[in-house]
Parts: C-alpha cells; structure tokens; sequence
C-alpha cells in the first residue's frame, strides 16, 4: 500500500528518539510524502535541506532547518548544535543526496537523542562510508512505493479533469506509479498530445513538452533555479519568474525567493539547453551570485581560470570548514595552482579536520620533490640538499606539512617517507617539523628506535620548538623516563599550537591514568577540559571531561563520607555539578557560532563534603557530582573515546552500588574501548556471572587496565573453581602488579591492598577480600574482611560490600548488617521517584515524568534516604529495589 511508508515513519517518530530515511527515484513524491509526515508529528518542524550548487557548504542543510550558521569543523559539536535547538521537535532534512560530508556524519549523532526524517533521491552521490553510516544508523529505511493504479487515476484526474476513461488509462499505465509522470503526462494528454512509445523516459518526454509550451523568459528562469541548485529572488530569475509562479512551477518562500515545486523538474530544464547555452547562462549567474556561489558557475562554464581567481577571493574572507573547502576546490581546478595556494588549503583542511585531504592536495609538490630533486639511489642522503633547496622553495615545506597530516590520518610510514628526503640544510623551521615527523612516526613504528631518535634530536634542538618538545616529551612519555610526566604537562600548556597543546594534554592523562595515578589524570584533564571549552573545541572538551569523571570513578575514594561524617551527611539537594541534556540552553541565535555551556560539567570548586582522602586543590562534588556529569555526557553527541570513558565512569558507578541492570544496559551502547569493556566483565563478576567475567587477551588495553582486567579474570577463575594464570602483564603499576603476584603465589593480599590505598579504594576492598578468603590465621582473615565491609559501606560499595559480609559469614559471624530505618515505608510517590533515579534520569527529567517540581522530587529523594538509612540518592534507589536491601544472602545483593 502507498501508505505504508508514512505509517511505518510515524510510529516510529512518535516512539522517541529515531533516523526515518525516505528513498525513491526523481518525481516519486518523496518531499510531497516527508511534508505531510512532517504535518502529522507532533512538535515543531525544523526543515531544511541540501542544495545542488551549495553541496560542498558545510552544514548548509541543518542551519536551513534551525535558521541559523552552524560550526561546521566539528561533526560533535554541529551536532550537539542542532540538538539543542531541535530538542523535542523534528529535524526534516530533504535531498539528502546534495548535502555535504559534515551533515552526513552528524545526522546519526543527532537522531540519537532527537527524532530525524530525511529524503534523499535515488541513485545518489553520498560517498560509500557515509551511505553505510547513514543505512547503519536508520531506524526506519522506507522507499517510496509507487502509486496503485487507483491513486494514479485520482491524481490524473485532479490535474486534468477533461481526460477521458482511455486517455487517463493510457497516463497511469506509461506513468508506472510514478506521480510526477502522471501530472506530465495528464498535462500533455489534456493538451491533445498522444503518448510517445514507451521505449523512451516518459517523465523526461513529459517534462520537456510541457517546458516547451513556456515562454521563453519563463524556461530560462526555470533552467537557472536548476543550475542554481537554490531558492532564488524574482529579480535574479528575471521576467519569467511570473510565469513560473502563474503556472505553479515555483512556490514562494516567506523571504520572497521562489522555489521550483520539482527540483527535478528544475534541473531537467537546465539540462534541455544545449552547451552554449548552458555555459552563458552559468556565465550570466556568475555575475550575480556571491563569490563562493560564482566560483563554481565559471567552472561549470569552463572558465577555470576565473572560477581560481574568485574561489581565491571568497576564501580570504572565510574561515574554517568554508575556507578549507573553496581553497580544496581551487586546488582541484584544473589550472596551475600557486604552490602557495597549496599550502593554504592544506593549512586550512588540517585545521578543519581533513588530514586525508590535506596531505591530497600537497601530492603534486611532493611528486615535484621526488622527481625533479631526488639523488640517485646509491647517493648519500646529504647529496639531495642542493637540489631540493634549488628546485622548490615551497617543497620543502609542502613535503613537512604533508607528513604532518599524514601523520594525523594514522599514516606514519607513508608520514616518515614523506619528509625523508628533506636536508639538513632547509630553514630551521622546517628541520623542525621534518624531525617532529620523524620522530614521531618512529614512535608509532618503531618504539624502542625513537629513544635513540629522541636523543639525537634533541642535540639538534637545543631550544626546541613546541612541536618538537611535544614529540620529545611523547617519546620520554612512552618509555616512563624522568620527567615525562612534567615535559608532557610543559607541552600542554595553553598559548601554543592548539593541536600540539591538547595532544599533549591527552597524552598525559592517559598515561598518568595508566600509571595508576587517577588523581593526577583527573586534575590534568579538568585543566585540559576548561581550556577545551573555551576554545569551543567540544570534542577533545568532552574527551576531557569524561576521563577526568573516569579518573574519579576509578578512584573512588571521593565515593565515600569522611570517618567522622554521619550517615546521610552529604545533602540529597546538593547542587549537581552536571546538568541534564534538556537543562542546557539553545544557542542563541545571536551568536551563531556560539556552543551550549559546558563549563558547569567540570566538577564544582566547592563541593558540600569533600571527604578526608581528597587531595585539596581536585574538587570534586561526590559519586552523584561524577554520576550525573558522566550520565549527562552519554545523552550527547561524542567522540568515540569520550562516550568510551563516559559510559564506563557511569556504568562502573551503578554496578558497585547494586544497579546492576543500569549498568548492563548502558554497557550496551558503548563503543569497544578497553575501559568499558573491562567495567562489562566487573560487573558480570559482581552479579554472580564469573563465566561472563573471563579474560579477554584481546580487549585489555595498557597499565593499570590491563591490570584490572587481569585482576577480574583471576577473580572469575576463583569463583568458577579454575585457576587463572600466573603471568603478569609487563608495564603494570605497582599495586596491580602486587595484586596479580598475591593471586599467583596465594598470599600477600594485604600488603597488596596498601597499594591501592591511594590508587583504587574498590581494589583496595577486593584486596582486603581476598586476604579474608586466603589468610590462614582465622584473626587475620576476619580483621581484613571487617575493614573491607567498613570501607565498602563507607563508599557505598553495595555488591563488595556484601561480598565482605560472605566472607564474614564463613567464619561463623553473624551480625544485622541493615541500615537504621525511621519505620515508616515508602510512599507510592517515593517508589516512583526512585524508580526513575535507578534508572539514572536527573532531577529535572523525573519532575517532568512526574508532572511535579524538582524541589518536590528533591524533598521525595531526601525522605525516601531518611527512611532507607541511605547516604546517596543512588544507594536509596539499590536499596529500595533490592529484594531485601543488604540482607544476609550470600553476596548481599
């Protein structure tokens, strides 16, 4: 049935958050068919869509749909943008298939947390990767069925109402279903005109008849909207635009510029002129459109010199993604390109993100260095200096730049041979670049020959140039020698290259993270984070900002109350420092390039309870400061590492406080990354599943994950009666390595577990388990497993606190383990607030599930932890959905 593709799309935009595709040939009423969707979903429609001549304008198609310029360099921020402003409404994006690459790679992160339709004609022109991502990504992928024979008659019938039976026969069965054939040739049919064969296209033999009864004015003007690709001003049509308009081939916008009803019908006009028309008219829109817009009508008309010179022109007044895209195409052009022009675009791609189409454009300089200056094969390396510095200024240049992003695509080996042919005897700066290249493609190849790399390199650079300390430093980093830690943090310093500093930055957390050292990697990425934000560089902000929560997590010693803190000590309506995706502003229209604030996710400077082991100058606001930043990261659009750590912080919170399912379901939609994968096997462990726990060599990361997730292996080994094995990972820090030699030789656990002390205080409770299952002296056992319970019940440690209680409970210690209660039970309205906390939804969010205010559900929460003996709102959540909350059942779930 006809309308089966509209139903299937309703159903599935009402359902929440979807990706509807509507697909079909040219004239199949997709548009006709994505309007009246539109119309029947509830909520405010955004609607834009892609423009044939504008294709390469990045995010052209969304700022038509909010109505305003989008930062298009970054696909996670432009969709964090758009998500914004779209909220609880529907994004209607139609001609998919002249959008641009960033609006391609956004729409899946968009329709993540909003609903998305879409139309895009076939056959298309998307790029293989995009068209997967876009087809991976679908909710509902609906081509446009054909008319039934009925609805075809209707339609002939309304546009030619004098037809007889015959005649309207004829049109429904040479129009296949197909609606724009059938309004052609009804036309064509009323008019006296017979239908050709049916060997021909009859929408195009329709089109062009009934084009051919327009005026002339009015068939140029039509066939400039075609080549246009755009809405355009009557003035700029000419004096056919009333005859458009009186013939209902165009439609009005509210600004006043007229939009053909058929863009196919538009660009079948623009294809009947023959070739000299066609160019002059190019020529004529040339004139009269912008100099970006004009740049790609002289090349459509053949004058590529001119369409150079003006792609140059409009890209000094540019910027970012635009200006990268207008210097790529002027570089295309097939006319001598100044080198310097190459130079410029590949600046400018690299800046914007396109280290492929950077290290593309300099392709011809590097061919020039390789072929015009390179010595023969047995010469010494030095012999080619003359040459080169003789032969191509530029190349030299050319040649460092091009492995620079060859080295950012992840092509070290074709970065390396790059830049290998470059002297000694070039400029300073570019030794430089050429050594940074070098340097950091050994590492990538070769670790262990950078060290010696390294050392010769800094000889050369006694005062070195940021790009170099920072490959200096990265290599002392990878090889733990003195001093990394401070060279790293010296090369992530603000004020320098941004692409140097918060590679740097990355590079110490991730390193301090490995090294077990979790305060210090949270400290540098909330550092690396603020400065992120204020750059609007959202994507390495909110890689920041989730290893920084990730840290915290893992920590876990900021879980917990001081030793002299009550229960209940920390207040249930203390600020949060995360907000919720629905509290965050639209972007003003304003400022268009303005992003949503994210500062209020860098935890608070002044937290209500900061615990005893939290050093003084990380603040931090508590498990649930750390819970709802990382939980509120995961509603939004991320870079793959940043959803990584943002789901295992979360996760790995929930799991340890008894929300075992919360967190298998948030696991779920993690992309594969060491940190969640090894929170997935922990929390298998600890909800009795220790098969679902086994090591997976493959999956396991370096430091201290790779520790971890040899320590849950031996934990699942223990429990399933199997050994595990005895080796040790290289490279681990000290109180995993510990650890992992306590489960090889069967002892040692305490002293292992003062090593986690500072590191992990959930590893320090396992430790201090395990001390109890295998110290033979009964005193010992039953004196590591009471610290364990005492820590674990501090921390709010559900699930290891019970573990301890089991362990107790085998040396015949009995004890009530429930928490003091005030008698009264839950109310109906505590249950229901609670039940919406375990499933991890803030407090603006439960008050408008509710339909109560968030002071109320604030007031529900603090009652709900008096009545459970609860410290956090999480905790009185486990607590009040557990069978029987921390009863004396074996693992106190």
């Amino acid at each position: 049935m006809a309308d089966e593709p509209e139903v299937a799309a309703r159903d599935a935009l009402r359902q929440g958050p979807a990706l509807v595709v509507l697909t079909g040939p040219p004239g199949c009423g997709r548009s006709t068919l994505l309007r009246r969707i539109a119309g029947s979903v509830p909520g405010p429609a955004y609607i834009g869509g892609g423009l044939a001549m504008l294709s390469a304008v990045p995010a052209l198609a969304l700022s038509r749909a909010v109505r305003a310029r989008l930062p298009a360099d970054d696909v996670h921020l432009l969709a964090e943008a758009v998500r914004s402003r779209v909220r609880g409404g529907l994004l209607v994006i139609d001609d998919l298939q002249h959008v641009d690459a960033a609006t391609v790679a956004a729409l899946p992160h968009i329709a993540r947390t909003c609903r998305v339709l879409v139309a895009v004609r076939t056959p298309h022109r998307l790029p293989g990767d995009a068209f997967a991502g876009l087809r991976a990504a679908a909710t509902a992928w609906l081509p446009v069925p054909p008319l039934d024979p009925v609805s075809a008659a209707v339609l002939a019938r309304q546009t030619a109402a004098r037809l007889d039976d015959a005649s309207a026969a004829a049109v429904v069965a040479r129009a296949g279903g197909n609606p724009l054939a059938i309004i052609a040739l009804a036309r064509q049919a009323a008019a006296g005109r017979a239908p050709v064969g049916e060997d021909i296209d009859q929408v195009a033999y329709a089109i062009a008849a009934a084009l051919a009864d327009l005026p002339r004015p009015a068939r140029t003007a039509l066939a400039a909207l075609g080549l246009l690709g755009r809405p355009a001003p009557p003035a700029l049509l000419g004096t056919g635009a009333a005859d458009l308009l009186a013939s209902g081939l165009v439609t009005a916008e509210a600004t006043g510029a007229l939009l053909p009803v058929s863009a196919y019908v538009a660009e079948t006009a623009a294809g009947l002129l023959d070739p000299a028309a066609r160019t002059d008219l190019h020529l004529r829109l040339a004139e009269l459109t912008p100099a970006a817009e004009a740049a790609r009508h002289l090349a459509a008309a053949g004058d590529t010199a001119g369409a150079y010179r003006k792609a140059l022109t409009a890209a000094d007044r540019l910027a970012g993604a635009e200006r990268a895209a207008l210097l790529l195409f002027a570089c295309a052009l097939d006319v001598p390109a100044d080198p310097r022009v190459r130079l410029a675009a590949a600046d400018a791609a690299l800046a914007a993100g396109r280290p492929d189409d950077a290290a593309e454009v300099l392709r011809p300089l590097a061919v020039t260095v390789t072929s015009a200056a390179s010595p023969p094969a047995d010469a010494p390396l030095d012999s080619a200096a003359p040459l080169l510095v003789s032969a191509a200024p530029l190349a030299l240049e050319a040649a460092v730049l091009r492995g620079e992003a060859l080295l950012q695509a992840g092509d070290a080996a074709a970065a390396r041979e790059s830049v290998r042919l470059v002297p000694d005897a070039a400029a300073a700066a570019v030794v430089a670049a050429r050594d940074r290249v070098l340097l950091l493609a050994a590492l990538a190849i070769e670790p262990m020959s950078a060290r010696d790399l390294a050392d010769k390199i800094a000889v050369r650079h006694p005062e070195p140039s940021a790009g170099i300390a920072a490959a200096l430093a990265a290599v002392r980093a990878a090889h733990r020698l003195p001093g990394w830690d401070t060279g790293l943090a010296q090369a992530s310093e603000p004020g320098g290259d941004p692409l140097v500093t918060r590679w740097s930055a990355w590079l110490l957390v991730e390193h301090l993270a490995a090294d077990g050292r979790l305060v210090d990697s949270a400290r540098a990425a909330t550092r690396a984070a603020q400065s992120s934000g204020e750059a609007l560089a959202y994507g390495w902000q909110t890689r920041f900002l989730a290893a920084a929560d990730w840290a915290l997590a893992l920590h876990g010693h900021h879980l917990g109350l001081p030793a002299t803190a009550p229960p209940g000590a920390v207040p249930a309506d203390a600020p949060a420092a995360g907000v919720s995706a629905s509290d965050v502003p639209a972007f003003e229209l304003s400022d268009p390039l303005a992003g949503p604030d994210f500062g209020a996710l860098i935890p608070s400077a002044a937290p209500s309870a900061a615990p005893a082991a939290a050093p003084a100058d990380l603040p931090w606001d508590g498990a649930e400061g750390v819970l709802r930043r990382a939980a509120n990261l995961t509603d939004r659009a991320l870079p793959a590492e940043a959803r990584a750590y943002a789901t295992a912080a979360t996760a790995l919170i929930e799991a340890d406080t008894g929300l075992l399912a919360a967190a298998r379901a948030r696991l779920g939609t993690s992309p594969a990354h060491p940190a969640p994968a090894w929170v997935a096997r922990e929390a298998a462990w600890l909800d009795g599943q220790p098969d679902r726990a086994v090591h997976d060599p493959h999956a396991t990361g370096t430091g201290l994950l790779a520790g971890l997730h040899a320590i849950t292996a031996q934990w699942a080994g223990h429990d399933l009666g199997t050994p595990g094995t005895s080796a040790v990972p290289v490279g681990l820090p000290g109180a995993a390595r510990r650890t992992l030699t306590a489960w090889a030789v069967g002892s040692g656990f305490t002293a292992a577990a003062d090593g986690w002390q500072t590191v992990a205080l959930r590893e320090q409770v396992r430790c201090l388990i395990a001390a109890g299952l295998t110290e033979p002296d009964r005193d010992r056992a039953i004196a590591a497993l009471l610290h364990a319970e005492q820590l674990a019940d501090r921390a709010g440690l559900a699930v290891l606190a019970g573990r301890a209680r089991r362990g107790l409970r085998r040396h015949q210690i009995h004890r009530d383990t429930r928490s003091p209660r005030s008698g009264g039970r839950l109310t109906q309205r505590e249950t229901d607030v609670l039940r919406l906390v375990a499933a991890g939804e803030p407090t603006r969010r439960i008050a408008g599930q509710l339909g109560i205010s968030a002071e109320t559900v604030d007031t529900h929460i603090r009652a709900s932890m008096r009545k459970l003996g609860a410290r956090t709102r999480t905790e009185a959540a486990a607590l009040a959905f557990a069978p029987e909350p921390f009863d004396n059942s074996e693992d106190g779930r």
